[in-house]
């Protein structure tokens, strides 16, 4: 029954319920669903709001192209509050856009830009202004310094949920020192701010945190130091950077039909200017040639002349289902997308993880639905690991690490269906994570990363990603499982030949003594029992020169004489060159040499040496060493000739689709036959490539993976 209004007219319930109804705003929501932020324990309330001043000066330091330096300080308050301070030496943030840089939610530069980004949302560094205020009722201090300015900007900040902006007070200007530098400093942000929050240690820990961030950002120099009350350190961590080489700039792509959603395509064509459906198609999309435009406008029944601005309901269903039967070339990939690449990860891993062996691979790109990604996997064992419990598993999703939720991610569910048990490391029942000395990188580089919730702490499931992962893992276990099949193998033969040279020497001894004869030659005695072909290298570093330096040494424990084809692999990529090799030798594939030893005499040995410019000491630690020839060689792995044919036509086909790719000029009258040709090239050379190069890393090293 309604009620009676001010006039005696009975209101109706569903009048009555309707002016109740407000608007809320974006703030207010945020306010009252703190957790959807990441701020929901006290515990991770800390690491939340570090993750999001560090996420952003890697960003600003990146894209103005200076190496990043980072410095965080916790204190603790009185009761479950503490102060954080990070800063860095960015480009800093002019006067005018700061307010909206950390008091305005959902405002940003990269929502809409498709490329591999820390963040995208507008949010995060916002809602730290925001739990400062809800919890410890603060206000946030920046000061920002801009290059062109003689003096920074200090000024508090706090948020008013309900209008969505910020509040400002407290601003002034003047010349921000570095009391330890005894100078101006010359650009640059540094943020203060309060909360509620407890800082603890462990794994899931800002220690942690940075401790995985200087990983993936060997780039970077990040420290952090965390005072008790009475200002003693109660923690501290120093990672200074082990690469002057900043990531790659990562360009903006248009988006590919493969990853459009009906709803997107309708606001795309409401908004578009262009006056023909083909015109739209091609300047709006990557990946759509004049023929493919055709083609899809064809199959959906719709007139290439026709508005965009006309298109019906009906009309954009068939054009979504038009993408999915027409060939398209994939959208560029290699612009948008900026991996760590192999040795820089293992420079990463050299900063936090003392190990003896290093095992990494950076996979080729390839498309999920319209969108580039990429996957890095880096495994390290030995060393100060523990072989007590699992394995380390860090996990990263654009440079960002992945603290949370490690059970339910894509990337650890990769990890969990390799059969690791067969590459070494206890595996019980073949479930769940390894157990042994060892830690294992995941990378996800995307252009769009699905995560499982807003908190971004794991990867939603995909086939394709998992798959990626998969042959990535198999990859590095082919290469943990050489290596410890190496070291047995050398442990045993020098076990062996210690022995020999231990005992027959004393018999030869006391037999000469007793039949008063000289002691004879007991090198073709030892040949004869050893009957073996022992590989041995070393890695070393030139101080003066500033190389890193490898020397192989063969030895010919057999009764006859041997050739041998040596084969080493080195950490070939940008910067680094082989420029000193007294034998020689040629280039066998990407980060593979070979030397040809024509004549090894029995009871001799010949050593390889050759030198690598452009890495820093203790970047190489680990050599591969294959073999050509008859004969086992202990130490080394024979050559699978077949394999290397392979990567060879593969790593052609890569320089042959990047020359495709090139934008070229076609003459006016051949240019519809030209985007066909080039098309069907491009179609039929992804496509092989593909294939070949994924044969390649099914093979269990140099045997056939089951």
């Amino acid at each position: 029954m309604g009620g009676l209004g001010g006039d005696g007219e009975r209101v109706d319930p569903a009048e009555k319920l309707a002016s109740k109804q407000k608007q809320i705003s974006i703030g207010e929501f945020f306010e009252k669903n703190k957790h959807f932020l990441g701020f929901d324990t006290l515990q991770r309330s800390i690491i939340t709001a570090v993750k999001e001043a560090v996420d952003n000066s890697l960003d600003a330091c990146e894209e103005a192209r200076i190496l990043p330096e980072i410095k965080v300080e916790i204190q603790r308050l009185k009761g479950d509050n503490l102060k954080l301070i990070s800063q860095d030496n960015g480009p800093g943030i002019p006067r005018e856009d700061i307010a909206n840089v950390f008091g305005k939610f959902l405002l940003g530069s990269r929502f809409h830009a498709i490329r591999q980004t820390r963040g995208q949302q507008g949010i995060g560094i916002t809602g730290v202004v925001m739990y400062s205020q809800l919890t410890a009722g603060a206000k946030t201090k920046v000061i920002s310094k801009i290059s062109k300015d003689s003096s920074a900007v200090f000024v508090e900040l706090g948020i008013d949920t309900r209008r969505n902006k910020a509040t400002k007070s407290g601003e002034n200007r003047e010349i921000w020192f570095d009391e330890k530098a005894g100078e101006a400093i010359p650009h640059g942000l540094r943020i203060e701010t309060k909360m509620k929050a407890k800082y603890q240690r462990g794994r899931q820990s800002v220690f942690q945190y940075l401790r995985m961030t200087s990983i993936v950002n060997p780039h970077a120099s990040i420290s952090l130091v965390v005072r008790d009350r009475d200002g003693s350190i109660i923690e501290e961590g120093d990672w200074p950077r082990t690469s002057e080489r900043l990531p790659r700039v990562v360009n903006e792509i248009k988006p590919h039909p493969h990853g459009i959603q009906t709803g997107t395509l309708q606001r795309m064509l409401k908004e578009s200017a262009e006056r023909k459906l083909t015109s739209f198609l091609r300047h709006n999309f990557s990946g759509v040639s004049m023929r493919a435009a055709r083609e899809i406008l064809t199959e959906a029944g719709l007139d290439e002349g026709r508005s965009p601005k006309r298109i019906s309901a009906d009309d954009v269903h068939g054009m979504i289902a038009a993408f999915g039967k027409v060939k398209l070339v994939n959208p560029p990939i290699d612009g948008c997308l900026s991996p760590i690449e192999d040795l820089l990860i293992k420079k990463g891993l050299s900063k936090a993880i003392d190990s003896r062996f290093a095992s990494t691979i950076t996979r080729s790109p390839k498309v999920n639905q319209g969108n580039p990604f990429q996957i890095e996997v880096g495994l390290v064992f030995g060393g100060d690991l523990s072989s007590d419990g699992p394995i380390e598993v860090l996990r990263f999703a654009n440079r960002v690490p992945l603290m949370y939720q490690q059970g339910g991610c894509l990337l650890t569910k990769a990890l969990e269906a390799v059969d690791w048990k067969r590459y070494g490391l206890d595996h019980p029942g073949g479930k769940g994570i390894p157990k042994g000395p060892a830690a294992v990188l995941i990378h996800l580089a995307s252009t769009n990363v699905q995560f499982t919730s807003e908190a971004k702490e794991a990867v939603a499931d995909n086939e394709v990603v998992f798959e990626e992962i998969r042959l990535a893992m198999l990859e590095v276990g082919r290469g943990l499982k050489g290596h410890l099949k190496k070291s047995s193998q050398r442990k045993k033969a020098k076990e062996k030949f210690e022995l020999i040279n231990i005992i027959l020497p004393e018999i030869s001894k006391k037999s000469s003594e007793l039949l008063s004869r000289g002691e004879p030659d007991l090198a073709p005695i030892i040949t004869k029992i050893m009957n073996a072909v022992f590989c041995e290298e070393e890695l070393g570093w030139d101080e003066n020169r500033g190389l890193a330096t490898c020397s192989i040494t063969i030895y010919n424990y057999t009764a006859r004489a041997r050739a041998y084809t040596i084969l080493a692999k080195w950490p070939e990529g940008e910067g680094t060159a082989i420029s000193e090799n007294p034998l020689g030798g040629n280039k066998q594939a990407r980060g593979l040499w070979a030397w040809r030893l024509d004549t090894l005499n029995p009871g001799s040995a010949t050593t390889i040496h050759f030198g690598v410019s452009g890495l820093r000491k203790g970047e190489w630690s680990d050599a591969e060493i294959f073999y050509r020839g008859n004969g086992e060689v202990i130490g080394a792995t024979k050559i699978d000739e077949k394999l290397l044919d392979e990567l060879r036509k593969a790593e052609a086909l890569v320089v042959a689709e990047a020359e495709l790719e090139q934008p070229k000029e076609p003459i006016s009258q051949l240019k519809e036959r030209a985007e066909l040709s080039e098309v069907s090239q491009t179609q039929s050379l992804n496509e092989g490539q593909t294939n070949l190069f994924e044969d390649f890393t099914t093979n269990d090293g140099f045997e056939v993976e089951e």
